[in-house]
């Protein structure tokens, strides 16, 4: 069962969505491209996740009219299916929709090799930021502990934007970099 904050939360992007369509169809915001685009893509980001909550929604009523139907002894059988069923879609759909409102934290470390290891962390950081900004996720750098020469002993970004836990839930592990350093070359 979703949480009340949860609830709350999806109730708050359903009532948006209402709103940026309402403002989607004004002719003001036709006149303004700026204003036109900045809306569809929060349409874009909002829609699927209150398409899956009107999904869950319709598993709710699905649940309780099987309930009801239980009380009908020649419905038994097919109460107890529906009912199953309902409650399977129940799960996978408050599964999905988790997902969809998780923020992602990306964090990365400076490992073994003093300074060189943390400007490949730099490197890594800078990576990942602009990998976001092309898929057009928002970037916020939640910690940072800086190194001396301009890397990054350790960094925690907060990554918010549709598609972003599927496109970055295998990003984990150590990297390896061998670089020859100025003094050697």
């Amino acid at each position: 069962m979703l949480t009340d904050n949860v609830r709350s939360k999806l109730s708050a992007l359903s009532r948006r969505l209402e709103e940026i369509d309402r403002m989607l169809a004004a002719p003001e915001t036709a006149a303004d491209m700026n204003l036109f685009r900045d809306l569809s893509r929060e349409r874009g980001e909002i829609e699927p996740i209150v398409g899956r909550l009107h999904a869950y929604e319709r598993a709710e009523s699905d649940l309780a009219a099987a309930q009801e139907l239980a009380a009908d002894p020649e419905m038994k059988a097919f109460a107890a299916e529906e009912s199953t069923a309902a409650t399977h879609e129940l799960e996978r759909i408050e599964q999905e929709l988790r997902i969809a409102l998780l923020p992602i934290f990306l964090e990365i470390r400076a490992g073994t090799g003093g300074d060189e290891s943390a400007l490949f962390a730099g490197d890594l950081l800078r990576m990942y930021l602009r990998y976001a900004e092309g898929h057009g996720w928002q970037t916020e750098i939640v910690s940072k502990n800086e190194s001396e020469l301009g890397g990054y002993k350790e960094v925690i970004v907060r990554i918010i934007g549709r598609g972003a836990y599927s496109k970055l839930k295998f990003e984990s592990g150590g990297h390896r970099v061998q670089r020859v350093p100025a003094t050697e070359s």
